[in-house]
């Protein structure tokens, strides 16, 4: 819950040395669209501006150990996002991956982020 909340702060502050040690160098990404995304795509899109999180309100987060070194996390956030100039409002799940590589350091390996499209909580 710790390492979600600092990637959340990176999000909203363009952090991208905080999002650059959050995020595994070999990250596999699908976005709303299904494009993946890398890492490298990541971190040009927030220092470059071309997306800028407004707001990043989360709603519900579970997360689920799995051995000493996985997690999966699921993050449903009501987000105001500003990609590629254009605004985009909406409530949001994530799915992410963290795992601890070989240097002991948890990171993003893997993850996907789709709408919610209907009006189920949880």
């Amino acid at each position: 819950m710790h390492l979600e909340a600092r990637l959340r702060t990176a999000q909203l502050t363009a952090d991208t040395q905080a999002l650059a040690s959050l995020i595994a160098d070999e990250l596999l990404f699908a976005g709303p669209d299904g494009a993946l995304a890398t890492k490298e795509s990541d971190l040009t899109a927030h220092s470059s501006g071309s997306v800028r999180f407004l707001q990043h309100t989360p709603e519900t987060l579970h997360v689920r150990r799995i051995g000493a070194s996985c997690a999966v996390a699921s993050l449903r956030a009501r987000l105001v996002v500003v990609v590629a100039d254009a605004e985009v409002r909406g409530t949001y799940r994530y799915t992410r991956v963290w795992a601890r590589e070989g240097d002991g350091t948890w990171r993003v390996v893997a993850g996907h982020v789709s709408a919610v499209t209907d009006g189920r909580r949880g």
